[in-house]
């Protein structure tokens, strides 16, 4: 088995889309992946699956029903399985995402932003 590292940066300009994660690595029965926001996306929950979101280039915020977060750099929050959210970015973010394979990027909110087969790169 081959081993490889992953050099985010290089990977980050390998695509300009924004909300549109792309796979970076497999863990165990979760994708790494990377993705670009820039706006705001939709309101939504995964009943089934906790989600990450790793900040490595800007500011995110994520609101929540009674709460909103303010990640930059550096920073990482854990969204627990079935916690309503919307992403928002006011600028372009860079992010990592962890979460398992079976975890849809609108979760519950099926709409024109879902996407079913994600690109590796």
């Amino acid at each position: 088995m081959r081993v490889e590292t992953v050099n985010l940066a290089e990977k980050f300009a390998r695509f300009t889309d924004h909300w549109s994660p792309k796979i970076a690595a497999d863990l165990n029965d979760s994708y790494v992946k990377l993705a670009k926001f820039q706006g705001e996306f939709v309101w939504h929950d995964h009943p089934d699956e906790d989600e990450l979101f790793l900040v490595v280039k800007g500011r995110l915020r994520i609101e929540l029903r009674g709460q909103t977060l303010e990640l930059g750099p550096g920073e990482l929050v854990v969204i627990p399985k079935g916690v309503e959210h919307k992403p928002v970015a006011e600028e372009e973010v860079h992010a990592v995402l962890i979460e398992p394979k079976s975890t849809v990027n609108t979760g519950t909110a099926h709409g024109e932003r879902t996407l079913h087969d994600l690109e590796r790169i």
